[in-house]
């Protein structure tokens, strides 16, 4: 007969309590080592990357820029008088000539102030008429009085020197004598004073004559003015161009100083560029452009640089060294490379993705036969449209990726497949 065995309480709970003290300690040891283990590299398909390899020479610096073909010769015209648009003569993008009509407007009180003008000058001129002949009747009587009063001191004059001769052999009385003398000296006295009436009566009549011409020619000067601003109801291109625009439409009224039109001379062209802020500082007055109409490249330099800056760019003139090619007309869109300066001997690469220049920045370097890459800092230099300055941390014959790697952030070495 079997006899059952009881069993121990305390010996099954120690038992229960190795096992459990076993089981932490294999967990907590899988735990520490999962955390010691190192990362996996991450695999980066070759295909996907830009591969470039740092070079030592000479490195072309350039700066890069988009923009329009622009006239040189640019007129805006603009209303030399009030008016309302009575006609338009012409259309944007017509060739004018500089005595074309574009635009006829109409002005009633200026037509008024036309022929009131003229009335006035009229008058002016027909009163001036007349006191030149009253002026020229007043010299011509006092030149009378002048020739009748030098006759009379002639003849006295006469009669004197003869009474004398007479008086001298006892035939004329000494009173008689001395009568003819005094009757001649008075109207030598008299001729005298009559000689300087006429030359005051002629400056008179001179300073009249010319008061009322200065009034005339004042209101000749009005009347021009007047026909002027008719004439200019009727606005003229001004020179030889294309019309770019005409901004009024008729039954419009416009005031002094209103633009009317835009005349452009299309045969002769710049190019107006915009450049990056960042890179226009290192653009200068002179330097030679290569401008890519997309019919040919033309050589050209800058002429002017704006010195303000709108929505972070600056606007960079350039003229053209050589005739431009056909189909080049105003607004054409040009892309447009400033060559700024050649560095000789200088370390470089290919212009990294999304990297700041200048400054430091960090690059995938090559390694194992191109096989894997990890990262290296760098100090990038003075950069250009395609390359940049390497100043340090990579050698001539290194090789990096120089395509976007904002997805391989966090990852210190990558394999590549």
């Amino acid at each position: 007969m079997d006899v059952v065995r009881k069993k121990n309480p305390k010996t099954k709970f120690l038992r229960r309590a190795i096992y459990v003290s076993v089981a932490v300690i294999a967990v907590t040891a899988v735990t520490v080592g999962l955390a010691r283990l190192k990362p996996a590299n991450r695999s980066v398909s070759r295909g996907s990357l830009l591969i470039a390899s740092v070079e030592r020479g000479t490195m072309q610096r350039e700066v890069r820029g988009s923009g329009t073909l622009v006239p040189e010769s640019v007129r805006v015209i603009t209303a030399t008088s009030d008016g309302v648009v009575e006609r338009l003569l012409a259309e944007r993008g017509g060739i004018v000539r500089a005595d074309t009509i574009l635009v006829e407007l109409v002005n009633p009180e200026l037509q008024n102030a036309v022929q009131e003008a003229e009335w006035q000058l009229r008058s002016a001129e027909a009163e001036l008429a007349r006191l030149k002949v009253e002026a020229q009747s007043a010299v011509l009587e006092r030149q009378a009085s002048v020739a009748r009063i030098k006759s009379e001191y002639q003849q006295a004059k006469l009669q004197a020197d003869r009474n004398a001769e007479l008086a001298r052999s006892g035939l004329v009385s000494d009173v008689n004598n001395r009568l003819s003398a005094v009757t001649a000296e008075e109207l030598e006295n008299r001729y005298k004073i009559e000689e300087q009436r006429l030359a005051m009566s002629r400056q008179a009549a001179t300073a009249q004559v010319a008061a009322r011409d200065a009034e005339v020619s004042q209101l000749r000067a009005g009347l021009a003015l007047r026909r002027s601003q008719a004439e200019g109801l009727r606005v003229r291109a001004g020179i030889d161009g294309v019309l770019q625009q005409l901004p009024v439409e008729v039954g419009q009224r416009v005031t002094t100083g209103a633009p009317i039109a835009r005349v452009a001379e299309p045969t002769r062209l710049k190019a107006e560029l915009r450049v990056a802020e960042t890179q226009a500082k290192d653009v200068s007055v002179g330097q030679k452009v290569d401008l890519d109409t997309h019919n040919g490249v033309v050589a050209g330099h800058v002429v002017r640089i704006d010195p303000a800056v709108q929505e972070g760019t600056v606007l960079v003139d350039v003229a053209f060294d050589a005739p431009l090619p056909p189909g080049a007309r105003p607004d054409l869109s040009v892309d447009g490379v400033v060559q700024i300066e050649r560095l000789e001997n200088a370390v470089y690469v290919r212009r990294p993705v999304g990297v700041q220049i200048p400054g430091e920045a960090t690059l995938f370097r090559l390694e194992d036969g191109d096989r894997a890459a990890s990262r290296v800092r760098v100090r990038l230099g003075r950069a250009s449209v395609t390359t940049v300055e390497v100043v340090e941390g990579l050698a001539p014959g290194d090789r990096v990726i120089v395509s976007d790697t904002s997805a391989l952030d966090g990852a210190e070495r990558i394999e590549i497949q």
